[in-house]
């Protein structure tokens, strides 16, 4: 659990990063054989560009560093639940194991609405730990949305 925890800080770090910028703050990052090999955090509003979630970034960043679009072996650390979109990235590029903090009610799609990651149809089934840092995960999404009401 500690050794999850600690790659959950660095998707923290990254989730910060978002927060800076204006950006809902999620992070990612993506490890193999003990490194990170990518990492990402959401950058929508920046690049005006729905796909860029942090998740996304992460595994585009992964799979440049292998020069491989599978990721075997790898764990993606993210501080929020996937969407839809990110699910399926995971389950496509092959990643083994989806560590997650907070999980998202709204828009989740590994275990909250749905489970795309351990969807028996399809061809790839992604291990699921999910809580990992939950309390710091999801005050940094409540601090980021009070602090927009409050400019409101």
């Amino acid at each position: 659990m500690d050794l999850h925890e600690g790659w959950m800080r660095c998707a923290i770090k990254e989730a910060e990063k978002a927060f800076r910028v204006g950006e809902v703050p999620v992070g990612a990052v993506v490890v193999k054989d003990g490194c990170v090999i990518g990492k990402g955090y959401n950058q929508t509003e920046t690049l005006q560009d729905p796909t860029a979630h942090a998740e996304m970034i992460a595994i585009s960043a992964a799979a440049d560093t292998l020069h491989s679009w599978r990721l075997e072996n790898c764990f993606l650390y993210v501080t929020l639940e996937p969407c839809s979109m990110c699910a399926g990235a995971v389950v496509l590029s092959r990643i083994d194991t989806l560590v997650f903090g907070a999980f998202d009610p709204r828009a989740g799609a590994c275990g909250s609405l749905r489970n795309i990651a351990r969807d028996h149809r399809l061809n790839h089934q992604v291990s699921l730990i999910s809580g990992i840092l939950e309390a710091e995960s999801s005050e940094l999404m409540r601090s980021f949305f009070r602090k927009l009401r409050q400019k409101s």
